[in-house]
């Protein structure tokens, strides 16, 4: 499923949605389209556009400001790009750096992505213990870093230039 960015309507991003919420808040005169797929059409009996890679709402939206991103497993695999942390193969497990068992919390700073064998093979011990190094050091992404991330970045040439800019 591709993502869509949504900004506000002063350009601001504000989230990333479903390709098929995208095209509703589009044909509902919610939102318009500022970047398009290339190649690819939504079409119906009675519509044809090109799927939005951007949208931009037409009335602004306030949006309380927001220190951190919220974590979540499916974060933790986008901002680590789907690669183990500890191998670099493709991950689909999150693992705790300072496991539960020992008192570890689902925090950015604690998780990482993880292939399952890596994940399995480290069990509830740290890296230390189990003999295993982190190629890559946990972080905390902002929240426009989370939504950005979140698209991946192929499409941060959809986006306009002052932002793509930003999140690079």
């Amino acid at each position: 499923m591709r993502d869509t960015l949504v900004l506000n309507a002063s350009f601001e991003p504000l989230s990333t949605v479903t390709l098929n919420r995208a095209v509703v808040l589009v044909l509902q005169d919610k939102a318009v389209v500022e970047a398009a797929h290339p190649e690819l059409r939504m079409r119906g009996a009675d519509v044809d556009i090109p799927a939005p890679r951007v949208i931009r709402l037409c009335r602004y939206v306030r949006v309380p400001f927001r220190r951190q991103a919220p974590w979540s497993r499916r974060g933790v695999l986008v901002r680590d790009r789907h690669r183990c942390a500890y191998c670099g193969r493709r991950a689909t497990t999150v693992d705790h750096v300072l496991p539960r068992a020992q008192g570890g919390q689902d925090t950015w700073l604690n998780t990482v992505a993880a292939c399952a064998e890596d994940n399995h093979r480290k069990a509830a011990r740290t890296p230390e213990e189990a003999g295993m190094t982190l190629l890559k050091e946990p972080f905390e992404p902002t929240p426009a870093d989370a939504m950005l991330l979140a698209l991946g970045r192929d499409d941060f040439d959809a986006l306009p230039e002052w932002l793509a800019r930003d999140a690079a």
